[in-house]
Protein backbone atom coordinates (compact mmCIF):
# COMPACT_ATOMS: atom_id res chain seq x y z
CA UNK A 1 0.00 0.00 0.00
CA UNK A 2 1.32 3.43 -0.75
CA UNK A 3 1.46 6.00 2.10
CA UNK A 4 3.35 9.05 0.91
CA UNK A 5 5.35 10.19 -2.51
CA UNK A 6 7.83 13.05 -2.91
CA UNK A 7 9.71 14.33 -5.68
CA UNK A 8 12.03 17.30 -6.05
CA UNK A 9 13.49 18.51 -9.35
CA UNK A 10 11.82 16.99 -12.08
CA UNK A 11 10.75 18.06 -15.19
CA UNK A 12 8.23 20.73 -14.33
CA UNK A 13 8.47 19.86 -10.82
CA UNK A 14 10.97 22.57 -9.05
CA UNK A 15 10.56 22.11 -5.51
CA UNK A 16 9.44 19.49 -3.35
CA UNK A 17 6.00 18.46 -3.93
CA UNK A 18 4.87 15.75 -1.70
CA UNK A 19 1.48 13.28 -2.09
CA UNK A 20 -0.15 11.40 0.52
CA UNK A 21 -2.77 8.48 0.45
CA UNK A 22 -3.21 8.66 4.48
CA UNK A 23 -6.50 9.61 5.74
CA UNK A 24 -7.22 12.22 7.77
CA UNK A 25 -9.65 12.04 10.67
CA UNK A 26 -12.92 12.79 9.38
CA UNK A 27 -15.49 9.87 9.57
CA UNK A 28 -17.28 10.33 5.99
CA UNK A 29 -17.53 7.22 3.84
CA UNK A 30 -15.10 5.52 6.19
CA UNK A 31 -16.55 2.21 5.29
CA UNK A 32 -15.79 2.36 1.76
CA UNK A 33 -13.31 5.03 0.88
CA UNK A 34 -10.57 3.87 3.62
CA UNK A 35 -8.81 1.16 4.88
CA UNK A 36 -7.49 0.07 8.07
CA UNK A 37 -4.47 -1.85 9.25
CA UNK A 38 -3.00 -2.92 12.19
CA UNK A 39 0.00 -2.14 11.42
CA UNK A 40 1.74 -1.67 14.90
CA UNK A 41 -0.21 1.41 15.09
CA UNK A 42 -3.17 1.65 13.57
CA UNK A 43 -2.67 2.80 10.17
CA UNK A 44 -6.09 4.51 8.31
CA UNK A 45 -5.43 4.79 4.40
CA UNK A 46 -7.51 5.97 1.04
CA UNK A 47 -8.51 3.68 -1.17
CA UNK A 48 -8.43 6.45 -3.81
CA UNK A 49 -7.61 9.83 -4.94
CA UNK A 50 -8.10 12.00 -7.84
CA UNK A 51 -6.23 14.75 -9.33
CA UNK A 52 -7.33 17.99 -10.95
CA UNK A 53 -6.05 21.02 -13.04
CA UNK A 54 -5.70 22.94 -16.16
CA UNK A 55 -3.53 21.08 -19.16
CA UNK A 56 0.38 21.27 -19.01
CA UNK A 57 0.07 21.78 -14.92
CA UNK A 58 2.02 19.19 -14.38
CA UNK A 59 -0.25 16.02 -13.64
CA UNK A 60 1.14 13.71 -15.96
CA UNK A 61 4.60 14.74 -14.72
CA UNK A 62 4.22 13.74 -11.48
CA UNK A 63 2.76 10.64 -12.15
CA UNK A 64 5.47 10.03 -14.58
CA UNK A 65 7.95 10.94 -11.79
CA UNK A 66 6.89 7.65 -9.53
CA UNK A 67 7.16 5.29 -12.85
CA UNK A 68 10.46 6.94 -13.80
CA UNK A 69 11.23 5.82 -10.10
CA UNK A 70 10.19 2.71 -10.21
CA UNK A 71 11.79 2.37 -13.68
CA UNK A 72 14.79 3.01 -11.91
CA UNK A 73 14.64 0.30 -9.05
CA UNK A 74 13.89 -2.02 -11.74
CA UNK A 75 16.54 -1.29 -14.36
CA UNK A 76 19.66 0.17 -12.95
CA UNK A 77 21.94 -2.65 -12.39
CA UNK A 78 21.35 -3.49 -16.05
CA UNK A 79 24.89 -3.42 -17.94
CA UNK A 80 23.37 -1.41 -20.65
CA UNK A 81 26.57 1.03 -21.35
CA UNK A 82 24.21 4.18 -22.18
CA UNK A 83 25.08 7.76 -22.53
CA UNK A 84 21.64 8.71 -20.47
CA UNK A 85 21.00 6.14 -17.92
CA UNK A 86 18.03 7.35 -16.61
CA UNK A 87 15.15 9.22 -18.30
CA UNK A 88 15.42 12.32 -15.74
CA UNK A 89 14.77 15.80 -16.76
CA UNK A 90 15.64 18.18 -14.33
CA UNK A 91 13.47 21.21 -13.77
CA UNK A 92 15.07 23.48 -16.88
CA UNK A 93 13.51 27.07 -16.08
CA UNK A 94 16.00 27.79 -13.07
CA UNK A 95 19.71 27.53 -14.41
CA UNK A 96 20.28 26.13 -10.76
CA UNK A 97 17.69 23.50 -10.88
CA UNK A 98 19.62 21.92 -13.91
CA UNK A 99 22.98 21.40 -12.25
CA UNK A 100 21.05 19.39 -9.41
CA UNK A 101 19.92 15.72 -9.18
CA UNK A 102 16.05 14.75 -9.14
CA UNK A 103 14.98 13.18 -5.83
CA UNK A 104 11.96 10.51 -5.61
CA UNK A 105 11.02 9.21 -2.36
CA UNK A 106 8.25 6.64 -1.43
CA UNK A 107 6.71 5.74 1.79
CA UNK A 108 5.09 2.29 1.23
CA UNK A 109 3.81 -0.94 2.93
CA UNK A 110 4.90 -4.51 1.39
CA UNK A 111 4.45 -7.66 3.59
CA UNK A 112 3.34 -6.04 6.39
CA UNK A 113 6.11 -3.74 7.10
CA UNK A 114 6.74 0.00 6.61
CA UNK A 115 9.60 1.57 4.60
CA UNK A 116 10.78 4.87 3.70
CA UNK A 117 13.16 4.52 0.63
CA UNK A 118 14.39 7.03 -1.66
CA UNK A 119 17.29 8.09 -3.72
CA UNK A 120 18.57 11.56 -5.77
CA UNK A 121 20.11 10.78 -9.56
CA UNK A 122 21.21 12.52 -12.56
CA UNK A 123 20.92 10.84 -16.30
CA UNK A 124 24.26 9.07 -15.46
CA UNK A 125 24.55 9.22 -11.82
CA UNK A 126 23.08 8.21 -8.46
CA UNK A 127 23.74 11.00 -6.04
CA UNK A 128 22.28 9.50 -2.68
CA UNK A 129 20.36 6.22 -1.92
CA UNK A 130 19.01 5.52 1.68
CA UNK A 131 16.22 3.24 3.16
CA UNK A 132 14.47 2.88 6.27
CA UNK A 133 12.39 -0.06 7.93
CA UNK A 134 9.64 0.00 10.43
CA UNK A 135 9.61 -3.48 12.02
CA UNK A 136 7.15 -3.50 14.72
CA UNK A 137 6.39 0.35 14.16
CA UNK A 138 10.61 0.80 15.73
CA UNK A 139 12.80 2.82 12.92
CA UNK A 140 15.79 0.77 11.41
CA UNK A 141 18.27 2.69 9.10
CA UNK A 142 18.96 -0.58 6.70
CA UNK A 143 21.52 1.73 4.13
CA UNK A 144 22.24 4.97 3.06
CA UNK A 145 24.99 6.65 1.13
CA UNK A 146 26.05 10.16 -0.05
CA UNK A 147 27.99 11.23 -2.72
CA UNK A 148 31.15 13.21 -1.45
CA UNK A 149 32.47 15.94 -3.62
CA UNK A 150 35.54 16.32 -2.01
CA UNK A 151 36.91 12.63 -1.77
CA UNK A 152 35.04 11.57 -5.37
CA UNK A 153 33.36 9.02 -3.47
CA UNK A 154 30.78 7.66 -1.42
CA UNK A 155 29.85 7.59 1.98
CA UNK A 156 28.32 4.47 3.59
CA UNK A 157 26.74 3.71 5.82
CA UNK A 158 25.44 -0.13 5.85
CA UNK A 159 23.10 -0.77 8.95
CA UNK A 160 23.40 -3.58 11.76
CA UNK A 161 19.60 -4.48 10.74
CA UNK A 162 20.91 -5.25 7.07
CA UNK A 163 21.76 -8.82 6.78
CA UNK A 164 23.31 -10.41 3.87
CA UNK A 165 26.55 -9.72 2.11
CA UNK A 166 26.57 -6.33 2.25
CA UNK A 167 29.70 -5.43 1.78
CA UNK A 168 30.31 -7.65 -1.51
CA UNK A 169 26.51 -5.84 -2.58
CA UNK A 170 27.93 -2.48 -1.72
CA UNK A 171 31.66 -3.21 -4.07
CA UNK A 172 29.57 -4.12 -6.75
CA UNK A 173 27.55 -0.76 -6.93
CA UNK A 174 28.09 1.12 -10.01
CA UNK A 175 27.44 5.20 -9.46
CA UNK A 176 25.10 4.39 -12.27
CA UNK A 177 23.39 1.30 -10.62
CA UNK A 178 21.12 1.51 -7.23
CA UNK A 179 22.25 -0.26 -4.54
CA UNK A 180 18.79 -1.87 -4.13
CA UNK A 181 18.41 -3.26 -7.56
CA UNK A 182 22.47 -4.63 -6.97
CA UNK A 183 21.76 -6.28 -3.79
CA UNK A 184 18.40 -7.76 -5.37
CA UNK A 185 20.58 -9.27 -8.49
CA UNK A 186 22.99 -10.85 -6.34
CA UNK A 187 20.20 -12.56 -4.00
CA UNK A 188 19.84 -10.22 -1.06
CA UNK A 189 16.13 -12.23 0.80
CA UNK A 190 15.58 -9.16 3.00
CA UNK A 191 15.66 -6.84 0.64
CA UNK A 192 13.30 -8.54 -2.32
CA UNK A 193 9.90 -7.38 -0.70
CA UNK A 194 11.10 -4.01 -1.14
CA UNK A 195 12.10 -4.67 -4.80
CA UNK A 196 8.94 -6.74 -5.92
CA UNK A 197 6.96 -4.05 -4.00
CA UNK A 198 8.18 -2.13 -7.02
CA UNK A 199 7.68 -4.61 -10.05
CA UNK A 200 4.72 -6.06 -9.00
CA UNK A 201 2.30 -3.84 -6.71
CA UNK A 202 2.53 -0.58 -8.93
CA UNK A 203 1.14 -0.51 -11.66
CA UNK A 204 0.68 2.92 -14.95
CA UNK A 205 -0.55 3.36 -17.76
CA UNK A 206 -0.96 7.11 -19.45
CA UNK A 207 -4.00 8.43 -21.55
CA UNK A 208 -3.60 6.26 -24.34
CA UNK A 209 -4.08 2.64 -21.57
CA UNK A 210 -3.24 0.12 -22.13
CA UNK A 211 -3.31 -2.36 -25.30
CA UNK A 212 -5.74 -5.34 -25.70
CA UNK A 213 -3.26 -8.02 -25.26
CA UNK A 214 -3.55 -8.44 -20.69
CA UNK A 215 -7.79 -8.76 -21.06
CA UNK A 216 -7.41 -10.40 -24.74
CA UNK A 217 -5.38 -13.02 -22.89
CA UNK A 218 -7.87 -13.70 -20.81
CA UNK A 219 -10.40 -14.06 -22.55
CA UNK A 220 -8.87 -17.43 -24.15
CA UNK A 221 -9.31 -19.14 -20.49
CA UNK A 222 -11.59 -19.28 -17.89
CA UNK A 223 -11.44 -15.74 -16.94
CA UNK A 224 -13.46 -14.59 -20.07
CA UNK A 225 -16.75 -15.07 -18.23
CA UNK A 226 -14.75 -11.96 -15.84
CA UNK A 227 -14.30 -9.90 -18.33
CA UNK A 228 -18.06 -10.18 -20.04
CA UNK A 229 -19.53 -9.88 -16.49
CA UNK A 230 -17.07 -6.41 -16.03
CA UNK A 231 -18.56 -4.99 -19.43
CA UNK A 232 -22.03 -5.91 -18.66
CA UNK A 233 -21.71 -3.99 -15.28
CA UNK A 234 -20.43 -1.19 -17.29
CA UNK A 235 -23.68 -1.05 -19.69
CA UNK A 236 -21.20 -2.17 -22.36
CA UNK A 237 -23.48 -4.11 -25.00
CA UNK A 238 -21.59 -7.46 -25.80
CA UNK A 239 -22.83 -10.66 -25.43
CA UNK A 240 -19.48 -12.18 -25.74
CA UNK A 241 -16.05 -12.26 -27.22
CA UNK A 242 -14.05 -14.55 -29.52
CA UNK A 243 -10.21 -14.18 -29.17
CA UNK A 244 -8.19 -16.27 -31.87
CA UNK A 245 -4.15 -16.17 -30.27
CA UNK A 246 -1.35 -17.00 -32.99
CA UNK A 247 2.47 -16.39 -33.32
CA UNK A 248 3.26 -13.02 -35.09
CA UNK A 249 3.43 -13.88 -38.86
CA UNK A 250 5.78 -10.93 -40.62
CA UNK A 251 3.69 -11.43 -43.83
CA UNK A 252 0.45 -10.68 -42.22
CA UNK A 253 2.33 -6.45 -42.29
CA UNK A 254 1.13 -4.58 -45.30
CA UNK A 255 3.32 -4.67 -48.43
CA UNK A 256 2.89 -0.93 -48.54
CA UNK A 257 4.93 -0.77 -45.33
CA UNK A 258 8.30 0.44 -45.64
CA UNK A 259 10.90 -2.33 -45.49
CA UNK A 260 12.76 -0.88 -42.66
CA UNK A 261 9.64 -0.39 -40.82
CA UNK A 262 8.43 -4.19 -41.65
CA UNK A 263 12.25 -5.24 -40.63
CA UNK A 264 11.62 -3.17 -37.23
CA UNK A 265 8.60 -4.64 -36.16
CA UNK A 266 9.17 -8.49 -37.54
CA UNK A 267 12.38 -8.30 -34.97
CA UNK A 268 10.09 -6.74 -32.10
CA UNK A 269 7.27 -9.20 -32.44
CA UNK A 270 9.43 -12.52 -33.17
CA UNK A 271 7.95 -15.39 -31.84
CA UNK A 272 4.75 -13.36 -29.79
CA UNK A 273 2.13 -13.42 -29.73
CA UNK A 274 -1.12 -11.58 -31.20
CA UNK A 275 -4.67 -11.83 -30.83
CA UNK A 276 -7.50 -11.52 -33.09
CA UNK A 277 -10.56 -9.92 -31.42
CA UNK A 278 -14.10 -10.30 -32.43
CA UNK A 279 -17.38 -9.14 -30.51
CA UNK A 280 -20.78 -11.15 -30.74
CA UNK A 281 -23.85 -8.81 -30.53
CA UNK A 282 -27.29 -10.76 -30.41
CA UNK A 283 -29.97 -10.08 -32.95
CA UNK A 284 -33.40 -9.49 -33.26
CA UNK A 285 -33.80 -12.97 -33.38
CA UNK A 286 -31.69 -13.81 -30.44
CA UNK A 287 -28.31 -14.77 -32.89
CA UNK A 288 -25.17 -13.93 -31.84
CA UNK A 289 -23.38 -12.11 -34.71
CA UNK A 290 -19.69 -11.23 -34.98
CA UNK A 291 -18.10 -8.20 -35.13
CA UNK A 292 -14.33 -6.70 -35.99
CA UNK A 293 -12.98 -5.39 -32.42
CA UNK A 294 -11.97 -1.80 -34.35
CA UNK A 295 -16.10 -1.09 -35.20
CA UNK A 296 -16.49 -0.91 -31.31
CA UNK A 297 -16.29 2.47 -29.85
CA UNK A 298 -13.05 3.68 -28.59
CA UNK A 299 -14.99 3.91 -24.96
CA UNK A 300 -15.92 0.34 -25.55
CA UNK A 301 -11.90 -0.49 -26.41
CA UNK A 302 -10.71 1.33 -23.83
CA UNK A 303 -13.25 0.23 -21.52
CA UNK A 304 -11.79 -3.52 -22.69
CA UNK A 305 -8.23 -2.91 -22.63
CA UNK A 306 -8.52 -1.74 -18.82
CA UNK A 307 -11.08 -4.79 -17.78
CA UNK A 308 -8.26 -6.94 -17.13
CA UNK A 309 -5.66 -4.64 -15.45
CA UNK A 310 -8.38 -3.29 -13.37
CA UNK A 311 -10.16 -6.87 -12.11
CA UNK A 312 -6.23 -8.07 -12.05
CA UNK A 313 -5.20 -4.72 -9.90
CA UNK A 314 -8.02 -5.24 -7.21
CA UNK A 315 -7.52 -8.91 -6.61
CA UNK A 316 -4.06 -8.45 -6.14
CA UNK A 317 -4.20 -5.21 -3.68
CA UNK A 318 -2.54 -3.16 -6.40
CA UNK A 319 -1.48 0.57 -6.86
CA UNK A 320 -2.80 1.66 -9.88
CA UNK A 321 -1.98 4.76 -11.62
CA UNK A 322 -3.97 6.23 -14.61
CA UNK A 323 -3.25 9.56 -16.75
CA UNK A 324 -6.38 10.70 -17.54
CA UNK A 325 -9.22 8.57 -16.80
CA UNK A 326 -11.88 10.07 -18.24
CA UNK A 327 -10.50 10.28 -21.85
CA UNK A 328 -12.87 8.51 -23.82
CA UNK A 329 -15.53 7.36 -20.96
CA UNK A 330 -18.59 8.53 -20.04
CA UNK A 331 -18.82 10.13 -16.81
CA UNK A 332 -20.88 7.36 -15.53
CA UNK A 333 -17.99 5.05 -16.29
CA UNK A 334 -15.47 7.13 -14.72
CA UNK A 335 -17.71 6.99 -11.52
CA UNK A 336 -18.09 2.91 -12.24
CA UNK A 337 -14.19 2.47 -12.26
CA UNK A 338 -13.40 4.55 -9.17
CA UNK A 339 -16.58 2.96 -7.30
CA UNK A 340 -15.02 -0.68 -8.02
CA UNK A 341 -12.04 0.50 -5.44
CA UNK A 342 -14.99 1.78 -2.56
CA UNK A 343 -16.28 -1.45 -2.34
CA UNK A 344 -14.66 -4.43 0.46
CA UNK A 345 -16.52 -6.94 -1.86
CA UNK A 346 -14.78 -5.68 -5.62
CA UNK A 347 -11.61 -4.38 -3.46
CA UNK A 348 -10.92 -7.13 -0.83
CA UNK A 349 -7.22 -6.27 -0.85
CA UNK A 350 -7.59 -3.03 -0.28
CA UNK A 351 -5.94 -2.06 -4.03
CA UNK A 352 -5.52 1.90 -4.17
CA UNK A 353 -6.44 3.54 -7.23
CA UNK A 354 -4.69 7.30 -8.05
CA UNK A 355 -5.38 9.26 -10.79
CA UNK A 356 -5.81 12.61 -12.85
CA UNK A 357 -8.67 13.95 -14.60
CA UNK A 358 -10.85 16.82 -16.11
CA UNK A 359 -14.20 14.91 -15.01
CA UNK A 360 -16.05 17.29 -12.60
CA UNK A 361 -19.19 15.52 -12.56
CA UNK A 362 -17.50 12.80 -9.93
CA UNK A 363 -15.71 15.92 -7.74
CA UNK A 364 -18.63 15.40 -5.27
CA UNK A 365 -18.61 14.56 -1.32
CA UNK A 366 -20.94 11.61 -2.57
CA UNK A 367 -18.61 10.00 -4.26
CA UNK A 368 -14.92 11.51 -2.53
CA UNK A 369 -14.19 12.27 0.67
CA UNK A 370 -12.28 15.44 1.07
CA UNK A 371 -9.07 14.23 1.48
CA UNK A 372 -9.29 12.45 -1.21
CA UNK A 373 -9.14 15.12 -4.19
CA UNK A 374 -5.87 16.98 -5.04
CA UNK A 375 -5.31 20.03 -7.46
CA UNK A 376 -2.38 20.15 -9.58
CA UNK A 377 -1.33 23.60 -10.90
CA UNK A 378 1.77 26.22 -11.70
CA UNK A 379 3.47 29.19 -10.11
CA UNK A 380 4.54 32.32 -11.42
CA UNK A 381 8.17 30.24 -12.00
CA UNK A 382 6.12 27.80 -14.37
CA UNK A 383 7.19 25.61 -11.73
CA UNK A 384 4.62 22.57 -10.77
CA UNK A 385 2.32 22.51 -7.30
CA UNK A 386 0.32 19.80 -6.41
CA UNK A 387 -1.66 20.48 -3.01
CA UNK A 388 -5.25 18.97 -1.22
CA UNK A 389 -8.17 20.14 -1.33
CA UNK A 390 -8.29 19.73 2.62
CA UNK A 391 -6.01 22.60 2.80
CA UNK A 392 -8.97 24.73 2.29
CA UNK A 393 -11.24 23.21 4.38
CA UNK A 394 -14.30 22.51 2.69
CA UNK A 395 -17.78 22.04 4.78
CA UNK A 396 -18.25 18.78 5.21
CA UNK A 397 -21.17 17.60 3.54
CA UNK A 398 -22.59 20.72 3.03
CA UNK A 399 -20.12 22.49 -0.32
CA UNK A 400 -20.66 21.88 -3.81
CA UNK A 401 -17.13 20.49 -4.94
CA UNK A 402 -17.52 20.91 -8.35
CA UNK A 403 -19.38 24.07 -8.11
CA UNK A 404 -16.42 25.76 -5.84
CA UNK A 405 -13.96 24.22 -8.08
CA UNK A 406 -15.02 25.36 -11.45
CA UNK A 407 -15.77 29.10 -9.71
CA UNK A 408 -11.49 29.30 -9.26
CA UNK A 409 -12.02 28.80 -5.42
CA UNK A 410 -9.52 26.39 -5.27
CA UNK A 411 -7.30 27.20 -7.99
CA UNK A 412 -5.88 24.75 -10.60
CA UNK A 413 -8.08 26.45 -13.69
CA UNK A 414 -6.67 27.09 -17.22
CA UNK A 415 -6.84 31.17 -17.59
CA UNK A 416 -8.79 31.43 -20.63
CA UNK A 417 -8.25 34.68 -22.35
CA UNK A 418 -9.98 36.46 -25.51
CA UNK A 419 -8.10 36.01 -29.18
CA UNK A 420 -6.24 38.49 -30.66
CA UNK A 421 -7.36 38.39 -34.11
CA UNK A 422 -4.60 40.04 -36.53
Amino acid sequence: MLIEFSVTNYRSIKGTQSFSMSASKGDELKGTNTFSLEYPNKLELLSSAAIYGPNAAGKSNFLRAMATMSDIVAFSASNHQEADRFDIEPFKLDPVSLDEPSEFEIVFIADGVRYQYGFSATKTKIHDEWLMAYPKGRTQRWFSRVWDVSSNSYKWDLGNALTGDKNIWMKATRDDALFLSTAIQLNSAQLKPIYDWFQLKLRFTNVSGWSDDYSAGLCTSEKKLEILNFLKAADIDIDDILVKKEKFDPSSLPESMPEHVRELISKNMKDKDVFDIKTQHKNVNGELIPFEFEDESDGTRKLFSFSGPWLHSLKKGNVLLIDELHDNLHPKLVHFLVKLFHSRTTNPNNAQLIFTTHETSILTQDIFRRDQIWFCDKLEDKATIIYPLSSFSPKKGRENLEISYLSGRYGALPFIGDLEVL
